[in-house]
């Protein structure tokens, strides 16, 4: 399961309860150890000389590649990553073994608070940079800045929004390893049929609400079908995400400075708001999909358009290459097209973070650095996933800009837009705004009533966390 992907949703009532939830793990004392999984990517070597522990999530794919030692031979999110601790593991010459614990995506950061309480350490562990912020001020996550020069690894080939996600208050708190972002993936055939390509071979892409609606109309008046799909039932995280992206065209900010507060009642709430509604009311949105369907609809070829992120690149190509397939020929993806004054398109990135206690030896703490090292040296292949690199180097290489779509993509590491570091329990704060935005579309609930309520769910909310 993408790391990157909505988190499994849920009807209105679960959803805050969810998000509830979430920020009461993150400040509670839990009691228990949640059981994790060793997984294939730990090469079996004989008496380590030491031995670290590295908590992911990614899937678990050990039948299929818990035997190979060479990170290009990984495939998908899962492969790559299982390969790549596997070629560690067998390569490294100091006698280190990485043990690795794959816990499921959604439950993770209630599993590793858990473990951190029990002091049940990770050496190291993965992290979305929008949970990056809740440890570090708990000061659970130690800072890297001192240890980076020595590994090679230089901050300036940081691209703008990796360094951006993994800073706070002046100082690095993990190793970035990708980006991702909200995309629109394309069924070209049906553009074409729409009368929406351009001499260029190219789909036209809209430059304005009312292009976009014009667009919508046509596609929808020649091929019969809605011109998207996207996750809107149980799937509030999703819906934020685009609400978030229209809102960051705008050049505006939702969050207060200190990022203890929200502000909905702004026009340019009004406007994204409005937009999404007028194209769910008119039919261009098809109704009521949530993650799984919105992507199998757009593979059956029942919509141009789905919004979804960087992750799903590998799986619609091997899809568009199937003779039978409704995309054979005719895919393609581009950013979330820009509508207003800026390029701007919701992203997020995944993480490295060394945890304070997790290393309890020097040569622990010695080891974790290496592992960071190859994992910043491996960079180019983690790319492969559809994910975006975070480092400039790898961008800009030919080898990266070769593989599909790329070229197209590459902007995002200079226009990825996400929450402000300061706003904690971010994504619980997804959940209760994407919650209310979902309820705009597929119960009617008006505009003004939606501002009210994320006002009063997310203040509510952002009170309660412990400064």
């Amino acid at each position: 399961m993408p790391r990157g992907e909505p988190a499994p949703g849920a009807p209105k009532s679960f959803a805050r309860r969810a998000a509830t939830l979430f920020m009461a793990t993150i400040a509670a004392v839990l009691t228990s150890t949640p059981l994790l999984t060793s997984c294939g990517d730990n090469h079996a070597e004989p008496a380590p000389k030491t031995e670290i522990t590295l908590m992911r999530f990614f899937g678990s794919c050990d039948a299929k590649f818990g035997a190979v030692n060479d990170a290009s031979q990984g495939v998908g999110e899962c492969g790559i990553v299982t390969a790549m601790v596997n070629e560690f593991n067998a390569t490294n010459t100091d006698g280190i073994r990485v043990k690795t614990q794959t816990a499921e995506w959604a439950p993770y950061y209630d599993q590793l608070t858990a473990r951190l309480v029990a002091k049940d350490i990770p050496t190291v562990a993965v992290m979305h940079e929008s949970a990056l912020g809740d440890y570090v001020r708990r000061r659970l996550i130690e800072p890297l800045d001192a240890s980076l020069p020595a590994l090679g690894i230089d901050v300036n080939d940081f691209t703008d929004h990796a360094r951006r996600g993994v800073t706070l208050n002046g100082q690095i708190y993990a190793l970035p390893f990708d980006t991702w972002a909200w995309l629109w993936h394309i069924n070209t055939t049906l553009m074409s049929q729409a009368g929406l390509m351009g001499a260029d071979g190219k789909p036209r892409l809209p430059h304005s609400p009312d292009e976009l609606l014009a667009m919508a109309r046509q596609f929808k008046q020649r091929t019969g079908k809605p011109l998207f799909a996207w996750a809107i039932v149980k799937e509030t995280a999703a819906t934020n995400r685009t609400f978030q992206t229209l809102i960051a065209q705008q050049d505006t900010q939702l969050f207060s400075e200190d990022g203890r507060r929200i502000d909905m009642h702004q026009p340019q709430v009004v406007n994204a708001l409005s937009l999404m509604q007028r194209l769910y009311t008119e039919g261009h949105v098809k109704p009521n999909l949530d993650y799984g369907a919105a992507n199998q609809a757009f593979l059956n070829g029942e919509a141009g358009v789905v919004v979804v992120g960087t992750w799903t690149i590998d799986q619609f190509l091997r899809e568009a290459r199937k003779p039978e397939s409704p995309l054979k020929g005719g895919y393609t993806v581009v950013p979330f097209p820009q509508l207003y004054q800026r390029p701007a398109v919701f992203a997020d990135g995944h993480s490295w973070a060394l945890f304070k206690g997790g290393a309890a030896t020097p040569e622990q703490h010695a080891a974790a650095l290496k592992l960071l090292q190859f994992i910043w040296q491996r960079s180019a292949e983690w790319a492969r996933t559809g994910h975006l690199p975070v480092r400039r180097s790898v961008a800009q290489s030919e080898a990266f800009r070769a593989l599909p779509f790329r070229e197209n993509l590459t902007e995002i590491t200079r226009t990825g837009a996400s929450m402000p570091s300061s706003v904690p329990t971010q994504r619980a704060v997804e959940l209760l705004i994407g919650e209310d935005v979902s309820n705009l579309l597929v119960s009617g609930k008006s505009i003004a009533e939606v501002q009210d309520d994320v006002e009063k769910q997310v203040n509510k909310a952002l009170k309660k966390v412990r400064r």
